[in-house]
């Protein structure tokens, strides 16, 4: 399997500690420097360098890499960090109808206009 099969999810932590999600056809290393270069000055990263990857994952079918980065852009900070730490069991208490997480202290990029291509 090359790299450039399927399409990556991923996110980001900003400088100021809010996350970006995305995806990409690309390798997730080409794609966190175009993050980093801020190529579009308009884009949420670009005034939040720099940003570090602190997760990613592969999937062959572009249809569910597309299908997990909204679900992420759906979750509440705390369930994005569960996710980070692959804490699974705290991701499914997290996911459990009425659990309602402390209110988040920083902004998440879930409402910011997209910056990248996606897959």
């Amino acid at each position: 399997m090359r790299e450039t099969d399927g399409c990556w999810v991923y996110i980001l932590r900003c400088a100021d500690g809010a996350y970006y999600t995305g995806s990409t056809r690309k390798t997730v290393e080409v794609r966190l420097g175009e993050h980093q270069s801020a190529q579009n000055p308009e884009a949420f990263t670009a005034t939040r360098l720099p940003v570090v990857l602190v997760f990613a994952e592969h999937f062959q079918a572009i249809t569910d890499a597309i299908a997990m980065e909204r679900r992420i852009k759906g979750w509440s900070r705390a369930k994005k960090e569960a996710l980070i730490a692959q804490n699974f069991d705290q991701l499914v208490l997290l996911s459990k109808r009425g659990h309602r997480p402390a209110a988040p202290v920083l902004r998440d990029a879930a409402d910011a206009a997209p910056q990248d291509e996606g897959c």
